[in-house]
């Protein structure tokens, strides 16, 4: 069967008894209309099917009205939501998204930034993954972009983050008010700004209760649920172990979870447990899970506004970076407690 051919502007504009030019006025919005119209232009469209050349338009304008998002795993729960508040916010301003998953490969991280570029996207959210260059191919290439959650080590970049020193503290101070001395943390890679903004929060409470950090009761290393199992196992392994253990985020926590039960160990009774971000589930498990909440939602839409900002604005203004950061919120319910004795 032979393929159909494809309709042109001429085919919209003699259908609805109007001039191209009009058809155009219509599609790019550039020249106002009259309602009947433009009714007319987009019955014709509808019925013939036409979809406009977003190619042609973006080389004629200078704009695909495309921006591309990169995250480092997008089974990480927290990740979801953050980008469906900035596709949210990305559709309603008129524009697609399109997304990748850098698998924590900072080679395939960069080769969804070299196919972003080849779309000409008008800008791009990232979150970087471990041992990430993004931040030196945006620079050189002047995209606007924002980065998410995880920072790159430079300052003068445009970011949305939760205040991860705060959190690290907030959750520390609360397992300290309730009676802890001995507390673990597996802190995740402390290259990554979230796990190492954590990690120092962590110190800072301790130190400010004067309470001994002891070599064995802080995990560094991946952020996947069997680096949480193995983390986890070996601490409570331990012939004094820590009566309450944090994760820095819910792969790790599940870690600890699966751990304490290959112990039989009661939580909190036996050891307290809090994660980082809170997720519809924590509230199911059986104990509740006290979690530091990140505003998933507000990260995601803000992160969207600063990048329509930069694409928006004059190039000269992208020298001035652009910040957000939102405080963490402690949830309180059953998996910590005061510790036995």
């Amino acid at each position: 069967m032979p393929e159909q051919s494809k309709c042109t502007m001429r085919d919209v504009a003699r259908l609805a008894g109007v001039s191209t030019s009009t058809v155009s006025a219509v599609i790019n919005e550039t020249v106002a209309v009259s309602p009947e119209r433009r009714m007319r232009v987009l019955r014709a469209m509808e019925v013939l099917d036409y979809q406009p050349d977003a190619i042609a338009r973006s080389l004629k304008t200078g704009r695909t009205n495309a921006i591309g998002i990169i995250v480092p795993d997008i089974t990480n729960a927290f990740y979801p939501e953050v980008i469906r508040a900035a596709e949210e916010a990305a559709q309603e301003a008129g524009y697609s998204v399109l997304l990748c998953d850098s698998s924590e490969d900072s080679n395939l991280e960069e080769r969804h930034l070299s196919a972003l570029f080849s779309r000409r996207v008008d800008g791009i959210l990232l979150a970087c993954c471990v041992n990430s260059r993004a931040q030196q191919t945006l620079s050189r290439r002047r995209v606007p972009a924002v980065f998410v959650d995880r920072l790159p080590p430079a300052s003068m970049v445009n970011t949305v983050c939760t205040d991860n020193v705060q959190a690290g503290s907030l959750a520390t101070e609360h397992l300290i008010g309730l009676g802890h001395k001995r507390i673990g943390l597996l802190a995740g890679h402390t290259a990554l700004s979230p796990h190492h903004d954590r990690l120092e929060g962590f110190r800072k409470a301790m130190q400010e209760a004067h309470l001994p950090i002891l070599d064995e009761y802080l995990m560094t290393g991946d952020v996947q649920f069997e680096d949480g199992l193995d983390a986890a196992r070996r601490m409570l392994h331990l012939p004094v172990p820590p009566t309450a253990i944090m994760a820095s985020n819910n792969k790790l926590l599940m870690g600890v979870l699966r751990a304490a039960e290959e112990q039989h160990l009661r939580i909190p009774e036996d050891v307290s447990v809090l994660g980082f971000d809170d997720y519809l589930w924590n509230e199911h498990f059986n104990p509740s899970l006290t979690a530091i909440a990140q505003p998933a939602r507000e990260i995601g839409r803000k992160s969207f506004e600063l990048l329509q900002q930069l694409i928006s604005g004059p190039a000269e203004a992208r020298d001035s970076p652009l910040h957000a950061v939102f405080p963490a919120e402690l949830r309180v319910r059953r998996s910590t407690g005061a510790p036995r004795g």
